[in-house]
């Protein structure tokens, strides 16, 4: 095993590599087939998409094209935002199963607790009725895992006590001066695998001096450190890359960051200020 497919264990027992590969703002066609074609090349084994990526079809493709076993890949993908009742829930399940054509999916999220034009609404109930639809699927065999995105500590209390299944997994924006602290101390408390996706901030933090200073402690790029500090974080890490040079160096992730300097980087505040955050 590489560090990058080195697992965690989902509190279902279910393995996952400790740093998948984003999806997120990839345009689908050639463009994601390639990127994920290229990623699978370079050891990753664990990807990550979703509905409102519209990029599923072109993962899906590339995973079935790699000759790699689909055992042998950890796939993610998430559930419409705006999915809030149990038949729109089934129907976006069976929908990205097909668009995907993997057989099953290995993780499934609600990728919102409020649809993305709502932000900080409140729909706990429509979440309970979407996670119920994804409980009688993962039942199914259609998941080997069902979890959550972007859910704050009130949205996850009330899915908690209206579950029949408590959700494995919460992925949320996780980076060097934001760490979301209170939801996940509240994901951990109820033993969620807890996921980071932006983990460089969607490129804001190549502007941070302080950051890269820190970088060249270890001779390593700002995007290794970043990707780095979350897994010394005990977070899943999911950058993103298109380019198949940055697709490689992320992998490059041989190295660890001292107590002092997770200190300093725990301490920064936000170094990534122009960034949108979907905390409410």
């Amino acid at each position: 095993m590489s560090i990058i497919t080195d697992p965690f264990t989902l509190p279902n027992g279910v393995k996952i590599p400790q740093v998948g590969f984003g999806t997120w703002q990839i345009p689908a066609g050639d463009v994601a087939y390639t990127s994920v074609a290229n990623a699978l090349k370079a050891g990753y084994r664990h990807i990550d998409t979703a509905t409102a990526y519209r990029n599923e079809a072109s993962v899906g493709a590339a995973i079935r094209d790699s000759g790699i076993a689909r055992d042998q890949i950890f796939v993610t993908s998430k559930l419409p935002a705006e999915a809030k009742t149990y038949a729109d829930a089934a129907k976006a399940i069976d929908e990205s199963l097909t668009k995907l054509d993997l057989g099953y999916i290995d993780l499934y999220l609600i990728h919102a607790p409020w649809p993305w034009a709502e932000l900080g609404a409140d729909y706990k109930e429509g979440n309970a009725e979407a996670w119920r639809a994804m409980e009688d699927a993962y039942d199914a065999g259609k998941f080997r895992a069902i979890g959550i995105s972007n859910f704050n500590v009130a949205d996850q209390e009330y899915l908690y006590a209206h579950s029949r299944i408590t959700p494995m997994a919460l992925q949320l924006q996780f980076y060097i001066g934001y760490r979301e602290a209170a939801n996940v101390d509240c994901a951990r408390a109820h033993g969620l695998l807890v996921e980071g996706f932006s983990p460089l901030a969607t490129g804001f933090l190549f502007g941070n001096q302080d950051v890269a200073a820190i970088a060249g402690h270890y001779d390593v790029t700002v995007a290794q450190l970043a990707i780095r500090y979350v897994l010394q974080n005990g977070i899943v890490p999911l950058p993103k890359a298109i380019g198949a040079d940055h697709v490689v160096e992320n992998t490059k992730l041989d190295f660890i960051i001292s107590p002092a300097d997770m200190a300093a980087l725990n301490a920064m505040n936000d170094t990534a200020p122009g960034e949108d955050h979907n905390e409410y």
